[in-house]
């Protein structure tokens, strides 16, 4: 379950590794950030980011239910994504997918989703699902650009206003 490019690659890692942790504390601060600053017009309190970081480190991605994927950029961290079973066996759910602002554009968050569907498929899953928020919008235009539809909601998550799906049929693409 090894995705590769010239310049990128990426592999399962643990949740806990230092590269993970590193990445997981990027992603959420950005999401939050952007969350804060679009509806209360400041960055996260630090306190509370420390809580949520810490809380949701695990997030269901260790086996055998799930799966993190740390994408690499010339050999350096550089992105997630996240894979977890759901309660219907047929169905993954796919979560935390990051790049660093500074390799946006180069390919990783498509080599990312395509690694997680992979993933997904090697979990048992025909299908991925996923939410997210409405101001990400590029993460939005990501899916549908790698053929995830919008579906009716699938969780009442408080922060989820957008669902995804694409059914899983025969191998990842490339």
């Amino acid at each position: 379950m090894t995705a590769q490019t010239t310049a990128w690659t990426v592999a399962p890692e643990p949740v806990g590794s230092f590269d993970a942790a590193a990445l997981w504390r990027a992603y959420y601060t950005e999401v939050s950030d952007r969350w804060y600053l679009f509806h209360e017009g400041s960055r996260t309190d630090p306190d509370e980011l420390e809580r949520e970081i810490a809380a949701g480190a695990e997030g269901g991605l260790t086996p055998p239910g799930g799966r993190l994927l740390v994408a690499r950029y010339g050999g350096a961290p550089a992105g997630t994504a996240g894979v977890r079973r759901t309660a219907d066996p047929a169905v993954a759910e796919l979560t935390r997918v990051f790049v660093r602002p500074e390799l946006r554009g180069r390919g990783g968050a498509a080599l990312l989703v395509a690694a997680a569907e992979e993933t997904a498929r090697a979990l048992g899953a025909r299908r991925l699902i996923l939410d997210t928020r409405g101001d990400l919008r590029e993460a939005r235009a990501l899916y549908a650009r790698l053929g995830y539809a919008e579906t009716p909601p699938h969780n009442d998550e408080p922060y989820a206003e957008h669902w995804f799906a694409k059914d899983l049929v025969g191998p990842a693409a490339t």
